[in-house]
């Protein structure tokens, strides 16, 4: 089949429609992963009883299982359990967020057991509350580190969320397969969604790169 150009071009708009809906996912995706991985990891970091091994084992389930399957599980199974049907939107949030917390999770620790043991005990000397521990030694310090890498979850979320299409998610893969069943042609679509995802998720990772020089650098 030969490139069309006018279809090519008619494909814009709608194409650009997706992607709208497909960055939104990603931002709020990883604003949830951030948080809640953060809380992930402060709870395994506490070692609660009961509470620290139950997040262990919840984190090893979702990093041991594909994020599709989450996202039925979550669309077709958890929904209709509590009687609630939340918009496919709102489920892929929530289940990229899930999915990506637990690896943010991991990396938040690795970010804490880097900061130097000198600084919980200048901590403990000064009588710090152990939330001003936390909010105002060894966050600021901890978080700066893993930037990068928390950058690096971001862009594979973003590269992920074509996954949502199964439950209906009106991304920009879908908007192609959409415009590709009213044409009956998927090479233009398709391959302009294809270097939609380019042109974002490259230069995305050129800035993660420069966040890792900068952080060696220190």
């Amino acid at each position: 089949m030969q490139w069309d150009w006018v279809n090519a071009w008619a494909s814009i708009p709608l194409l650009l429609e997706g992607l709208l809906v497909t960055l939104e996912l990603t931002v709020l995706g990883s604003v949830l992963a951030y948080l809640l991985g953060l809380v992930l990891a402060l709870i395994r970091r506490w070692r609660i009883p009961v509470l620290s091994q139950a997040v262990f084992l919840f984190v090893e389930v979702v990093r041991s299982t594909p994020l599709l399957i989450q996202v039925f599980v979550i669309f077709y199974l958890l929904w209709p359990a509590l009687h609630i049907r939340p918009s496919a939107f709102a489920t892929g949030v929530l289940a990229l967020g899930i999915h990506y917390a637990t690896y943010t999770s991991e990396v938040y620790r690795a970010g804490i057991d880097a900061v130097p043991r000198g600084q919980w005990e200048a901590a403990t000397a000064l009588s710090l509350p152990r939330g001003r521990v936390w909010t105002a030694v060894i966050l600021p310090q901890a978080v700066p580190r893993v930037l990068p890498a928390l950058g690096n979850y971001m862009i594979s979320m973003f590269k992920e969320t074509p996954l949502l299409l199964a439950i209906g998610v009106l991304d920009v893969l879908n908007r192609a397969k959409e415009q590709g069943a009213e044409t009956f042609r998927v090479i233009e679509p398709y391959t302009l969604a294809g270097l939609m995802f380019l042109a974002i998720s490259y230069p995305a990772s050129i800035l993660v790169r420069r966040l890792e020089r900068r952080a060696g650098d220190r």
